[in-house]
């Protein structure tokens, strides 16, 4: 597997030479920021806007800011293909070169890492994907899930069905099948689903769909045997594409089938055709290029022949979740810097992450104004507690067709702090006392 690296920063011709050389120079002369991506592969329609979102963020702090607080970003980028081994092999490559934060985009590369990050005093920034008991900030120092995790998300999906339905005393005795993933990232929302299925009385009909997930007729021959009421379609890369036509060919009703956030960008619903019309998807941010962020990378970036993809494809869904990841990233990374001065390390990056705190003021100011929700992040809570959206597709754009959507907060944190336990017990480690908040 061939490691694909690109950088932008003050030493980028020295590192494009000698890549992988010279850490210290590195660690001193920029904040080294590398990002996991796959830009190739059955998850590249998914991996490609993503790795182009972080890299125009980067580079618009870069050529209008200068980089954060006058530090220069160092970003690299290192192929995984969304497969786990690889992406252990990337963070053993840039861990010695002081990467401030890891963030890895794959729930697998997230479970392998987290174990590493105490020893190597590395945060992990997990953005609305990973391991969701990493929202206990006690056990999970160093693993960040902001702005909202997996439980809290079906567990507003579901409000969110039975809203449709006319209340949660509707949901009794109907059926939801959850298609999903076969993977550590498919089976994460599983035992909410089971947890609410009892409580509200609804069947679940789990089908698993082996990876990349380019063969599904099985799966939906299932749907079209049991006729679900509902679908949470749990799907990455080209899974999205071919399940989502699979629906439209069997006739299921596209708005009764709810994608997670990462089954909802336009490269998932366009290769159906109108069959993809009225799916729906949640979402924690808004989609388009509305925001004062977008006019900026225009002028910054794309003005000046530095951006990463077309300008047409700048606001695409998970262009846009990247702005926000990259801007969480460096938001930490500027706290840090501003308490301990522009030589920062990844523990002062973890400091940071811990106390970021996005007020609407501070969105604002960053140009995402209503982009997205406010976001605090404290010790004992990585999540930050985010609410969702849910968005549908209308055969040409994505438009938001609900209001902000909370979590069913207290059925998912006691589930949260029982796992998390559980982790710190099998793992011998002692939760910190976090300050109440």
């Amino acid at each position: 597997m061939t490691l694909k690296c690109l950088k932008i920063g003050a030493l980028a011709a020295a590192m494009l030479a000698a890549p992988w050389a010279d850490p210290g120079a590195q660690a001193q002369d920029g904040a080294y920021i590398p990002t996991f991506v796959y830009r190739t592969g059955a998850f590249a329609p998914n991996g490609i806007p993503i790795a182009d979102g972080f890299k125009d963020y980067f580079t618009l702090l870069n050529e209008r800011d200068g980089g954060i607080e006058g530090v220069r970003i160092i970003h690299e980028e290192c192929e995984t293909n969304y497969d786990t081994k690889v992406g252990v092999e990337c963070y053993e490559r840039v861990k010695s070169r002081n990467p401030l934060v890891i963030n890895p985009f794959s729930t697998g590369i997230t479970y392998a890492l987290i174990p590493k990050a105490p020893v190597d005093k590395i945060p992990i920034l997990s953005m609305g994907y990973g391991r969701t008991d990493a929202a206990v900030g006690s056990v999970h120092a160093w693993v960040f899930n902001a702005p909202t995790s997996y439980w809290s998300q079906i567990s507003a999906t579901v409000k969110y069905i039975a809203a449709q339905e006319g209340g949660f005393d509707k949901l009794k005795g109907k059926k939801i099948a959850h298609i999903f993933h076969n993977s550590p990232y498919g089976k994460e929302p599983i035992p909410t689903l089971e947890v609410l299925s009892k409580t509200y009385g609804f069947e679940l009909q789990l089908l698993p769909v082996d990876s990349p997930g380019q063969e599904q007729k099985a799966t939906w021959l299932k749907v079209r045997q049991s006729s679900p009421d509902w679908i949470t379609f749990w799907g990455w890369g080209v899974m999205n594409q071919v399940g989502i036509k699979e629906a439209a060919g069997i006739g299921f009703k596209m708005d009764r089938m709810v994608g997670v956030w990462w089954s909802g960008t336009e490269a998932d619903v366009v290769p159906a055709g109108d069959g993809a019309k009225g799916y729906v998807s949640a979402t924690f941010h808004t989609p388009g290029k509305t925001f004062k962020v977008h006019e900026d990378v225009k002028k910054f970036v794309y003005d000046r022949n530095k951006g990463s993809t077309t300008w047409e494809k700048a606001g695409e869904v998970l262009y846009n979740r990247a702005l926000v990841n990259a801007m969480m990233t460096t938001e930490a990374v500027r706290e840090a810097i501003r308490k301990h001065g522009k030589k920062v390390t990844g523990e002062h990056v973890r400091e940071g992450m811990e106390n970021l705190n996005l007020t609407q003021a501070r969105l604002d100011q960053l140009g995402f104004g209503q982009m997205m929700r406010p976001i605090r992040v404290t010790c004992d809570d990585h999540e930050g507690n985010g609410p969702i959206l849910i968005q549908q597709w209308d055969g040409k754009q994505w438009k938001i067709v609900s209001d902000w959507i909370s979590p069913m907060r207290d059925v998912v944190r006691p589930m949260m702090e029982a796992s998390a336990k559980k982790f710190a017990e099998e793992n011998k480690i002692t939760p910190r006392q976090c300050p109440s908040s």
